[in-house]
C-alpha cells in the first residue's frame, strides 16, 4: 500500500454520496474505498472497526477513525481543505466533533442522499455510542 486509504460504508447511500463528494470536489491524495471492497486484512483493520466509523489508513501513520480520519484525509488535499483538516485535527475540535459524528452515523438514513437501507440495525455498536 503506497497511498493512504479512506474507508467508508459502501452499503450506505449517504456515505457513498459523501465519498463521491470527496473524490470529485476535495480530491485527496488518498484512495477513497468502500470497506466492503477493500482488503481489510492487508490494511490492518477489522470489519467491526470499519462498520462503526470511517477509517484513514496510511503507511507509517496510526489508524484514525471518525472525525480524526476525516481530518487526516483533508490534510492530504488541496490548500483550503488542508486548512479545514488542520482545524478538525486540533484535539479539542476533534473531541467536540465525535458527538456530532456519532449523531450523523445514527441518523444517516435521514441525511441528504440517505435511504431507509442506510439505517443502522438496533444492535449496531454505533447506535449506543
Amino acid at each position: 500500500m503506497d497511498r493512504p486509504t479512506f474507508l467508508f460504508d459502501g452499503d450506505c447511500a449517504f456515505c457513498s454520496s459523501c465519498a463521491r463528494f470527496i473524490e470529485n470536489r476535495i480530491r485527496p491524495r488518498a484512495d477513497v474505498v468502500a470497506w466492503q471492497f477493500a482488503d481489510l486484512d492487508a490494511l490492518g483493520v477489522t470489519e467491526a472497526e470499519v462498520s462503526s466509523a470511517v477509517y484513514y489508513v496510511a503507511p507509517g501513520h496510526p489508524l484514525t477513525a471518525g472525525p480524526a480520519a476525516i481530518a487526516d484525509l483533508l490534510r492530504r488535499s488541496a490548500l483550503p481543505w488542508r486548512l479545514a483538516g488542520a482545524v478538525l485535527g486540533f484535539r479539542p475540535i476533534t473531541a467536540l466533533a465525535w458527538p456530532v459524528y456519532r449523531w450523523v452515523a445514527r441518523n444517516r438514513h435521514r441525511m441528504p442522499g440517505g435511504t431507509a437501507a442506510c439505517a443502522l440495525p438496533a444492535n449496531h455498536p454505533a447506535r449506543s455510542a
